[in-house]
């Protein structure tokens, strides 16, 4: 994991503890209150998100007890893709350019350009360097990619 990633899920515990576990407390507080507890959608509903944020806790309990932090800066200069590797890869159908980070399963946010080393992408990625062509099987079929950078920030 990068210790960027470490910290975004540190962040998030501590928001679920300090934050979202009072409020929840304080939700079944107050649905108690309003009488019979076997038709009280909102009680109901309290106790559901306090599933939900305590099995949440526990699994980032135990990813965050077990992370073993690579540190990126240390790969600078390599040429091949490793993980925490910023990869820039065209797609050589419509020469559009996207950068993407290779991080772990945790850390993984397509929408924020972080890929997984066991993704597709990811997987095709690793170990290859730059001007190498991968190719990546997608539900829409195979797609080619050339890489054009790597960099280790």
């Amino acid at each position: 994991m990068t210790p960027d990633g470490l910290q975004r899920l540190e962040e998030e515990l501590k928001h679920l503890k300090t934050v979202e576990r009072p409020n929840i407390i304080k939700a079944i507080s107050e649905a108690r209150e309003h009488g019979d507890l076997s038709e009280n959608a909102e009680y109901h509903a309290a106790r559901e998100r306090q599933s939900f944020c305590e099995g949440r806790i526990e699994e980032l309990e135990d990813i965050t007890s077990r992370a073993e932090v690579i540190e990126i800066t240390a790969f600078k200069g390599d040429e091949a893709v490793k993980f925490g590797a910023y990869v820039t890869v065209v797609d050589e159908d419509t020469d559009e350019e996207v950068t993407y980070q290779v991080v772990g399963p945790y850390e993984a946010d397509i929408n924020k350009g972080r890929i997984s080393t066991t993704s597709p992408i990811g997987h095709a990625l690793i170990g290859k360097a730059v001007g190498d062509s991968v190719e990546v099987s997608t539900p829409r079929g195979s797609k080619m990619y050339e890489i054009m950078t790597v960099d280790y920030r």
